[in-house]
C-alpha cells in the first residue's frame, strides 16, 4: 500500500498553446517496453532530453513537457530557442515564470522525437523531488500518447509503446473500455459517484500525475456536495502554490463497468481550483489511488480507454491519519559506532536520497543520509496535538532510525490501523525530541 498523502502535479489545469513540433516514433520494431518506478501512485519514467538522462512523471493531465527542476540540470541541459512566459496551475498563488523551448530532442526508451516543444521553470520553489524523495525532473504526457497506444500495466510496473498503426489488441474478457474527450489535449472520462443516497454522473480529468483517489467540485446542481463525516486536509501543491480542502469517502464510484466501494475524495477548496473549473462539464479529477488498481491501454487516436483490474484492486482505501506531512530536505551526518547512532547532523541542500559513507576508523563512520522534515501539520490531530511542529528534523520512527527507511515507508507507517502507537525522535533547533501519539480515524 502506497501513501495517498498529497497530491502530485497538479499542473492539469494549465493551458499551454500548441505550436508545429515533430512526433515520437519508435526506431526499431513496432513496440517497446519500458519499466517505470511507481512511487506515491505516480509513474516515474526515464527520458533523455537533448543527451541529458532525466527522470520524469508520466502525467496524462499536461499537454506539453515540462521541466520542473530546471536549475539543477541546466549546465548540462541545453533548451532551444526559449522565449518567457509566464504559467499558472493549480493552488492560490501567482503565475510563474518559464522558458517555452522548440525542437529538442526526446528519447523515451526506443521512441525518438527530434522537434519536441517543452517548457522549463526556473523557481527552485518547484522541485517537486523532496515531496517523493526520488530526483524528478519534470512531466511529460500528451505528446507521448498521442503518438501510440500506451499500455501501462500498474502491477508489474512497465509501460508498453505500441505502433497505432499495427497495434492489435488482444482479446480480453475481463475487460472494460469506455470512450474519453479531450479539451486542451486533456482525456476526460465520465463516471458515476454515490454520495449519500445519490448517485451522480460526473466528467472527470484522468490524471496519472495526481497520487489521491478522486477529487470532486462542489455542485448542488449534480448533487456532488460534501458527505457529512469530512476533515479539513492540506492536499497538495500546485504549479500556484499550496491546495487545501476536505477529505471524505464516497459510498461508490463507477467506472466503465467496474465497481469501488468506500474510495477516498477530496474537496479542493474553490479558490485553489478556479482555473479548473472553467472547464465545461469538469467535475473533478479521477488520479493515481484509483488508476493504479487497474491495468489501463490508452488509444488517444481512438479516444478510448481500456481497463482490466488487477490485484490491487480491493485494497482498502487509506488516508493520513497522524495529521503531518513530511519530505526530503537535504542530508544529515550520521556518526556510527557499533551500530549505535548518535544523531549528529548538519542540514544541505543536496536533494538526494543515497547514503554515502566515510570511514574514519575501525570504531566510526559517518554517513551522508537522507533528512526527512515536517512541513505540514493538520489542526487537531494527532501529531499537532502531541507537540509536533513544522521544521522537525526526524530522527527516528518507533525506535529505528529514520534514515533506515525511505522517505516513502516512513509515510505509509502514518496510514496504518486506528490505535496504532507512533513514536518519533526529531531534532528541533539542536535539541532531540521525543514524542508520540495514535492514529486516529476521523471517516
Amino acid at each position: 500500500m502506497m501513501n495517498r498523502f498529497f497530491l502530485f502535479f497538479f499542473c492539469s489545469v494549465i493551458s499551454l498553446q500548441s505550436f508545429s513540433q515533430g512526433k515520437f516514433s519508435l526506431q526499431s520494431g513496432d513496440m517497446d517496453k519500458i519499466s517505470f518506478k511507481l512511487i506515491s501512485n505516480l509513474i516515474v519514467i526515464p527520458v533523455e532530453i537533448n543527451g541529458v538522462e532525466l527522470s520524469f512523471l508520466l502525467d496524462t493531465g499536461v499537454s506539453k513537457p515540462i521541466i520542473f527542476n530546471f536549475l539543477n540540470v541546466n549546465e548540462e541541459l541545453q533548451v532551444n530557442n526559449a522565449e518567457r512566459i509566464y504559467l499558472r496551475g493549480l493552488g492560490e498563488g501567482d503565475t510563474v515564470e518559464a522558458l517555452k523551448s522548440k525542437r529538442n530532442i526526446f528519447r523515451i526508451g526506443d521512441a525518438i522525437n527530434v522537434n519536441q516543444d517543452l517548457y522549463a521553470i526556473f523557481d527552485p520553489a518547484l522541485n517537486f523531488a523532496p515531496k517523493l524523495g526520488v530526483p524528478i525532473h519534470g512531466i511529460i504526457g500528451y505528446d507521448l500518447l498521442k503518438d501510440f497506444v500506451v499500455e501501462i500495466n500498474y502491477s508489474n510496473k512497465y509501460i508498453k509503446l505500441h505502433n497505432p498503426e499495427s497495434y492489435k489488441p488482444k482479446k480480453c474478457k475481463k475487460c472494460s473500455s469506455t470512450y474519453i474527450s479531450f479539451y486542451n489535449n486533456k482525456p476526460y472520462v465520465n463516471a458515476v459517484v454515490g454520495i449519500g443516497n445519490e448517485n451522480s454522473s460526473v466528467k472527470l480529468l484522468v490524471d496519472t500525475g495526481g497520487s489521491d483517489a478522486l477529487w470532486l467540485f462542489e455542485d448542488d446542481a449534480k448533487d456532488i456536495s460534501i458527505p457529512n463525516k469530512y476533515f479539513y486536509d492540506f492536499l497538495g501543491r500546485g504549479l500556484s502554490g499550496s491546495v487545501y480542502g476536505k477529505r471524505s469517502k464516497v459510498k461508490r464510484f463507477v467506472l466503465a463497468n467496474f465497481e469501488l466501494l468506500n474510495a477516498n475524495v477530496a474537496f479542493p477548496d474553490s479558490t485553489s481550483i478556479a482555473h479548473a473549473k472553467k472547464i465545461k462539464d469538469r467535475n473533478g479529477s479521477l488520479s493515481g489511488e484509483i488508476l493504479k488498481r487497474f491495468n489501463i491501454i490508452f488509444d488517444y487516436q481512438n479516444a478510448k480507454i481500456t481497463l482490466k483490474k488487477n490485484s490491487k484492486f480491493k485494497n482498502p482505501f487509506y488516508y493520513n491519519k497522524s495529521g503531518v506531512t513530511i519530505e526530503h530536505s537535504g542530508v544529515r551526518v550520521i556518526k556510527e559506532r557499533d551500530n549505535i547512532n548518535l544523531f549528529n547532523y548538519r542540514s544541505s541542500n543536496n536533494t538526494t536520497t543515497a547514503a554515502k559513507q566515510v570511514i574514519l576508523s575501525d570504531n566510526y563512520k559517518f554517513s551522508l543520509t537522507p533528512a526527512f522534515i515536517v512541513v505540514e501539520l493538520r489542526e487537531n490531530s494527532p501529531a499537532k496535538k502531541a507537540g509536533l511542529k513544522i521544521g522537525d528534523i526526524i530522527l527516528a520512527v518507533n525506535n529505528n532510525a529514520a534514515h533506515l527507511f525511505s522517505l516513502q515507508d516512513v509515510i505509509q507507517m502514518f496510514y496504518g490501523e486506528n490505535g496504532k502507537r507512533i513514536k518519533l525522535l526529531v531534532d528541533r533547533d539542536g535539541i532531540q525530541l521525543k514524542f508520540q501519539f495514535k492514529l486516529e480515524s476521523l471517516l
